[in-house]
């Protein structure tokens, strides 16, 4: 049969992917800032485009945990819940030791060594200023385990739920919640198994670095 001409649609898709990255990372960047009310007209003119992509990249915005809407109420940036920390950091951890697993054979010298001068940063920084200084940044390091992760089903699922769970994690009690001294414990020993190469030890560091029960 006749193959339909999807050109319109694909370029409406296109729209609403380049509005919704740009809402997404004004609001992890804090530009947005946690429950500030955001209205079609103000983003109609930030972002120069019409209200159904602006409306499409919202919904999936709200998919993803980072923006809350209430039908004829309000549409506003997500107000992390202190109460969902611990279940956010953990579901985090699964899927994160899944991508460490399938990534570490396979780095590059280059990747490794990347990985690892990310690591020591954290590792310089947690002993000084805690658990709240690497929470803004922490989506970062997860995509970068992703790319390197050779599972593309795996891959897709973590970029759904990556951004918006690592931003649940943005609370004030956050280093009660999840303490530096066991980040600087399990992050120093998955920098021992990047450097030996072992993927199995990299997974239950990573594991053990978001509270996952060993047994």
């Amino acid at each position: 049969m006749p193959v339909p001409n999807s050109g319109a649609p694909a370029s409406r898709l296109l729209i609403r992917d380049e509005v919704q990255d740009k809402i997404r990372n004004a609001i992890l960047e804090g530009t947005l800032v946690p429950g500030e009310r955001l209205h079609d007209e103000d983003l109609i003119g930030w972002l120069g485009v019409s209200r159904t992509p602006i409306r499409e990249a919202i919904s999936a915005l709200a998919n993803e945990g980072l923006i809350e809407m209430a039908p004829n109420r309000y549409t506003r940036v997500a107000q992390p819940n202190p109460a969902e920390v611990l279940d956010a950091y953990r579901t985090l951890g699964i899927i994160l030791g899944g991508a460490v697993r399938l990534a570490i054979p396979n780095l590059t010298e280059a990747q490794r060594k990347s990985a690892i001068a990310r690591l020591d940063e954290s590792l310089r920084t947690l002993p000084i200023q805690g658990t709240p200084s690497i929470v803004p940044t922490i989506h970062i390091a997860y995509h970068a385990w992703l790319d390197r992760c050779s599972n593309r089903q795996l891959v897709t699922v973590g970029r759904q739920v990556m951004d918006g769970l690592a931003y649940k994690l943005r609370v004030e009690t956050i280093g009660d919640l999840i303490p530096a001294k066991l980040l600087i414990e399990h992050l120093t020993d998955f920098r021992a198994a990047i450097i030996a190469s072992d993927a199995v030890a990299a997974k239950l560091a990573i594991e053990a670095a978001h509270m996952l029960p060993r047994h």
